[in-house]
């Protein structure tokens, strides 16, 4: 009586690379749809693959997307133009969603780039006060901060308190931005504000909508990215009306 034949494990030419496409880009189920069946129109599949390379292009960005900023403020020694309320405002929406993320256990793609970017605010809210002439404040602001950003991710803060502050991003964001807009209308020009940083924000907002909604299925998230690309925009409409304005004061300093 013949032994029926064990069916010997699929192979692809991919799987050195296996572990690292399981771990950051898609499920086993993807990367068999992908590299064994060669059913490279699986939609689902290529949704979350799209969301997992958007989001983890996202956060490599993050890594440099408030540099310029950073570099153009110590370079110009100068602040102006820069609102440190709009900073403030700012630092809150990003803290919100980097403390909601973690409380909801929310994958590392879907909100990383809030830790990166939550760094280089507070370093450029730092940099503000110190070139405005408040270096003890400024070093007493990154103490304060910290500090709070210690206790929201203990233990002693309640979930409803982090949801709180996840609901309230949307009018800090708002109000930011309109205080950032606001100024750049009354200078008539965008100051020291990084074109580079501002575009960079706003592209990065917008990718953030898809990637929320697929990663997390998140309505509050997918929100709050929604009117942070509003915000995002209308700054970046505003550096390219001031363009020449802009140009102008850099040659005249």
């Amino acid at each position: 009586m013949a032994t029926p034949m064990t069916e010997l494990p699929k192979i692809s030419v991919f799987d050195p690379l296996k572990g690292l496409l399981l771990t950051y880009f898609m499920p086993e189920s993807c990367y068999d749809e992908f590299f064994i069946h060669f059913n490279f129109l699986d939609v689902p599949c290529l949704k979350i693959v799209l969301s997992k390379g958007l989001g983890i292009g996202i956060i490599l960005g993050s890594l440099m997307v408030k540099l310029p900023q950073i570099l153009k403020l110590m370079g110009a020694k100068s602040a102006e133009g820069l609102s440190f309320n709009s900073v403030l405002l700012e630092l809150l929406a990003i803290t919100g969603t980097m403390t909601y993320s973690i409380a909801n256990s929310f994958p590392f793609s879907a909100w990383g780039e809030a830790l990166f970017l939550m760094l280089q605010t507070v370093a450029i809210g730092f940099l503000i006060m110190h070139y405005g002439g408040n270096t003890v404040k400024g070093v007493l602001f990154l103490g304060v901060y910290f500090g709070l950003v210690a206790l929201l991710l203990s233990p002693f803060t309640p979930m409803s308190v982090v949801m709180a502050m996840q609901a309230s991003n949307m009018p800090a964001i708002i109000i930011g931005r309109l205080i950032q807009v606001v100024t750049n209308y009354g200078n008539g020009h965008t100051g020291q504000l990084s074109a580079i940083t501002v575009f960079m924000l706003f592209a990065g907002s917008l990718a953030r909508i898809f990637t929320s909604i697929q990663e997390t299925g998140d309505s509050l998230m997918a929100l709050t990215y929604v009117i942070s690309s509003s915000c995002n925009g209308l700054i970046a409409a505003q550096v390219l009306y001031y363009w020449n304005s802009s140009s102008t004061l850099k040659k005249t300093e």
